[in-house]
């Protein structure tokens, strides 16, 4: 019998993940079998882990920025085939035929099963999914390099049109996503204003090097108003932070899947027409259009690896916000 590796969370949340020994799956009806070349570590995981995310399957196996190769398919897969290269996201099962599906929102399918949180992730050897979920991933990237295109950046995507034609566009946060969402917007032409921790002159810098024209502490405020902002920091004191830089008619974008609650705050900042609005998950043509759009910026993402066994560790890291870009853990 063939076994594998894995990472799993059997101890309940707020516990270190442990490291396993077990067969390794077969594909189901629908299903393929990857071996897993590399899965980026996302704040998600952290939210699973450390239980801020209630209704994870017990003895999860975290992990949803997943890059492999097919090596085994189930009955009924029309494709992809054996050997191809391809990514797992957020986004694990939906039912296709709820009214949000059939009307092209299957990120809002209230039967929707997620990667790493309800089904089995990428801290492992091996995994299976779906293959209707699966992403072909463009050529020219390394498994490491576009392991956090399947969340970091397809999120943002999701998050810079919700952001709609804004010119001038605060990040909060300058983590994974805004340093991909950066250059997405520079492409575009728009203004990118950067806030990150107060005094975090790296990843001031960071950002300066991705072409943010201002970069400050996320309770400042930029030198002219925003047009839009997008939350990443998981920080629920920043959305009045975020309404207040903002101009009228503007929008702030909340792009995380788990915030701190947001304090109260006066009508006057909401007022004239400015929005507040939530991103959830990401739809398959989410996937679809953002690979095709990454190598044509193109976006280069900087990424640290570590194997397999140091996940833990790449969570204490990215608990801490000792992170520059994003980590990848290589089995």
């Amino acid at each position: 019998m063939q076994t594998m590796r894995a990472m799993r969370l059997l101890d309940g949340p707020g516990r270190p993940l442990r490291p396993v020994r077990e067969p390794v799956p077969e594909p189901g009806p629908g299903q393929v079998r990857l071996r897993v070349s590399a899965c980026a570590v996302c704040r998600t995981d952290l939210h699973v882990v450390d239980g801020e995310l209630p209704g994870a399957r017990p003895g999860i196996v975290p992990g949803h920025e997943i890059v492999g190769d097919v090596e085994a398919i189930g009955p009924g897969v029309a494709g992809p085939r054996v050997g191809d290269r391809v990514g797992l996201p957020w986004l694990g099962w939906t039912c296709g035929t709820c009214r949000f599906c059939a009307s092209g929102r299957e990120n809002l399918c209230a039967a929707a099963r997620f990667t790493g949180w309800q089904i089995d992730g990428g801290y492992a050897e091996h995994v299976v999914a779906d293959a209707r979920t699966c992403l072909a991933i463009p050529d020219g990237y390394s498994d490491a390099a576009a392991a956090p295109l399947l969340c970091a950046g397809l999120i943002g995507h999701r998050a810079l049109r919700m952001a709609g034609d804004a010119r001038r566009i605060g990040l909060y946060g300058f983590g994974a996503a805004a340093h991909i969402v950066a250059q997405v917007a520079v492409h575009e032409g728009r203004q990118v204003f950067a806030f990150t921790r107060a005094g975090d002159a790296a990843a001031q810098g960071f950002a300066r090097s991705l072409g943010a024209v201002w970069t400050g502490g996320s309770e400042e405020a930029p030198p002219e108003p925003l047009d839009a902002a997008i939350l990443f920091a998981p920080v629920g004191a920043l959305v009045p932070a975020a309404l207040r830089a903002v101009d009228r008619g503007g929008v702030v974008v909340c792009a995380g899947i788990h915030m701190s609650d947001i304090p109260s705050f006066p009508y006057a900042i909401l007022w004239q027409e400015r929005v507040v609005r939530s991103v959830a998950n990401l739809t398959r043509r989410d996937g679809e259009e953002f690979l095709a759009l990454a190598p044509r910026v193109p976006v280069r993402t900087r990424v640290t690896t570590l194997p397999l066994d140091e996940a833990n560790e790449a969570l204490a890291r990215l608990r801490a916000g000792a992170v520059t870009g994003a980590l990848v853990l290589v089995p």
